[in-house]
C-alpha cells in the first residue's frame, strides 16, 4: 500500500471529489438548477464528504481522523437521500439516478473502508 502523505493520497477524497464534480454538474441544469434549496443542500452534502476527508487527514490523532471520516460518511448518505428527491421530483431520470448513485455507493465504501481500518488500530 503506497504511502499517503496528502489528502490527495487518499482514494476516498478522490472519489468523494468525484462525486462532488458529478453532483455540481447534474444540479446545474434545467429544473434541477432552478431548485436552490435542494441544489445548495445536496451541493453541500457532497462538498462536506470531500472536505471532512481533507479536514480529518489533518487533525492530530487518529481517533479524531475517525470522527471525521463518519461525518464524511453521512454527508454521502444525505447526497444519497437528496439524489431520491430530485427523481420523485422528476429533475432526474431513473438511468441518471442510479448512475450517481453508484457513485456514492462507491465513495461511502471507500470511506467506511479506511475509517474501519483506523479503527482497528485504535
Amino acid at each position: 500500500m503506497p504511502l499517503i502523505k496528502r489528502f490527495e493520497d487518499i482514494q476516498a477524497w478522490r472519489e468523494a471529489r468525484e462525486m462532488t464534480r458529478q453532483i455540481y454538474q447534474l444540479s446545474d441544469a434545467g429544473a434541477f438548477a432552478r431548485d436552490f434549496g435542494l441544489r445548495d443542500q445536496i451541493r453541500r452534502a457532497a462538498v462536506s464528504a470531500m472536505a471532512n476527508i481533507a479536514e480529518g487527514f489533518d487533525c492530530d490523532s487518529r481517533r479524531e481522523f475517525v470522527r471525521f471520516l463518519g461525518i464524511a460518511r453521512r454527508s454521502v448518505v444525505e447526497v444519497q437521500s437528496l439524489l431520491y428527491v430530485a427523481l420523485d421530483a422528476g429533475y432526474i431520470d431513473e438511468a441518471t439516478f442510479q448512475s450517481h448513485y453508484v457513485q456514492t455507493v462507491k465513495t461511502k465504501s471507500l470511506i467506511g473502508g479506511l475509517k474501519h481500518s483506523l479503527e482497528k488500530r485504535l
